[in-house]
């Protein structure tokens, strides 16, 4: 009999890990999601687009707890909500990089403007739990 760390490194090893993905990008998406949710309201949403993660998030996290209820779950609505907030994660880069260099003195002011304007590698956040979804939903399901 093994024990459950070993189950887990056992069916690691033969590639399988869906669950575990599953479990780490809902673990991971709610509460980047409320993180998101009070830096963008500090901002006042001045951009619409500041929505667009805060309603991705609480959609992958839900989307994730169904992949590790049901394998079909995770190869359907887990991907596309994951790929859709890698998008989006990518997208807010370029907006964080814009929103730095409108700043008064824009890039020739770089090393202050990069501090006190948006934070530059924040939406990377979103992109890496988005691609723990992503490769969640092409790893094999676990054996009970």
């Amino acid at each position: 009999m093994r024990t459950p760390l070993g189950r887990t490194a056992a069916n690691l090893r033969s590639g399988r890990g869906q669950k575990l993905l599953c479990s780490a990008t809902a673990a991971s998406a709610l509460p980047l999601a409320v993180e998101v949710y009070v830096n963008h309201y500090s901002g006042s949403f001045a951009n619409k687009w500041m929505w667009a993660p805060v309603g991705l998030l609480p959609a992958l996290g839900a989307a994730a707890v169904a992949g590790v209820r049901s394998e079909r779950a995770a190869r359907t609505a887990l991907p596309a909500v994951a790929l859709l907030t890698v998008a989006t994660g990518a997208l807010g880069t370029v907006l964080h990089g814009r929103g730095i260099a409108r700043k008064p003195g824009g890039l020739h002011e770089a090393s202050y403007n990069i501090v006190t304007g948006p934070p530059l590698l924040a939406p990377g956040s979103l992109t890496m739990v988005g691609g723990i979804g992503l490769l969640a939903a092409v790893m094999r399901r676990e054996r009970s």
